[in-house]
């Protein structure tokens, strides 16, 4: 008996391994047999050729800063630990010129993108993040801005009337380029019930980002997994992005994001293991397989697995940051930021060729 289930397991592992090579699209089937599979080197192996195929060595990074305007939230997600309500003790909210002052402060003559994300702030008007947007773009007009999640968009949307073309078109004349990748959590209502993620449901997430493809503003797509979530949750929250991705072809990059579990409401009390975290980056690479890039964030994998994971279908490695606030507010462990040459070495003794990039994956120095 134990012999058959080995054949069998061996027989299943060797079709997928051929779906691979012929570029045959995996099911939601496949995925689950290699989240429960205990190869975890050949399912990195597989993952790591698909990623040769699409990307080679070149491994991406920015040199970016990541912005944060304001934490006071309406929402309540179980998982977050940045958000403040009006009124409470560390809320803020920065005004636009604040902002840029704060930049001048640790810019750098490299940073080439803004990544700014914030809170749905019910005290202000939607023309506030449409002045924080622009009054950016007039100060640094050099910097790349990618800014808002999907969230953040059906939220001003709510706030302004407008639709999510209009909040988006007026975005992107104030000097928006790409929208950033959260707010997606696990494209499931169970799951966003569950942990009161009281923000965009998964259909209107999704709906924004089609928005935002079909006005030429590319986007970048997360999952935050580790928590509550099923293993189906997540395999059907990649086919969601797949099938988006099928139709507009406008997500740049992929981004699993490993929970932080600090926040004592989440009821979270366990990280997620370096084995799925490099399971869940080669599963992705896997699935996703008209993605570009899947990204091996820092932030949440620490250093060393994000290394590890570039041999596990990653091909990117995130940026500089100089100071990312959500996760570490939630606990994450890792450096808040990383160097250009910290970042180089990292890639570099992974037996990658480290690549700068803009926000678009356009090559801008390979090292």
């Amino acid at each position: 008996m134990i012999l058959l289930i080995q054949s069998d397991t061996t027989s299943r592992l060797n079709n997928i391994k051929e779906k691979v090579e012929n570029n045959v699209r995996l099911s939601m089937e496949d995925g689950l047999f290699l989240y429960n599979s205990e190869d975890l080197l050949t399912i990195g192996e597989l993952a790591n050729q698909a990623n040769l195929k699409k990307n080679g060595k070149k491994t991406y990074f920015v040199e970016n800063m990541s912005l944060y305007f304001t934490n006071v939230c309406e929402a309540t997600c179980a998982f977050c630990h940045f958000k403040r309500k009006p009124g409470e003790d560390g809320a803020y909210t920065n005004s636009p010129m604040e902002m840029v002052e704060q930049v001048k402060e640790r810019i750098t003559p490299n940073v080439k993108e803004f990544h700014i994300t914030g809170g749905h702030n019910t005290e202000v008007p939607f023309d506030y993040y449409v002045d924080s947007i622009r009054t950016l773009k007039e100060h640094f007009p050099d910097v790349t801005i990618k800014a808002y999640t999907g969230a953040e968009i059906e939220f001003f949307s709510r706030q302004s009337g407008l639709s999510y073309k209009e909040v988006l078109n007026k975005l992107k004349d104030a000097g928006l380029s790409s929208l950033t990748g959260g707010g997606a959590e696990i494209l499931s209502e169970r799951y966003r019930k569950k942990m009161s993620v009281n923000k965009a449901t998964t259909e209107q997430w999704l709906d924004v980002h089609r928005s935002a493809h079909s006005l030429g503003i590319p986007t970048h797509a997360t999952m935050l997994y580790g928590s509550i979530e099923t293993l189906e949750e997540r395999l059907q929250h990649m086919i969601y992005l797949r099938e988006l991705q099928d139709e507009t072809n406008g997500f740049l990059v992929f981004i699993p994001l490993a929970v932080q579990p600090k926040s004592t409401n989440s009821k979270i009390t366990k990280r997620t293991s370096a084995v799925e975290d490099l399971k869940t980056i080669a599963i992705s690479r896997l699935m996703l397989d008209n993605f570009q890039h899947i990204k091996s964030y820092f932030i949440t994998l620490g250093t060393q697995v994000a290394q590890l994971a570039l041999n596990f279908g990653a091909s990117d490695i995130h940026g500089t940051l100089v100071e990312e606030r959500i996760s570490h507010s939630a606990g994450a462990l890792s450096p808040k930021g990383l160097t250009r040459d910290e970042l180089v070495y990292l890639v570099k003794e992974a037996n990658r060729i480290p690549v700068e990039r803009d926000t678009l994956y356009n090559e801008l120095k390979t090292y």
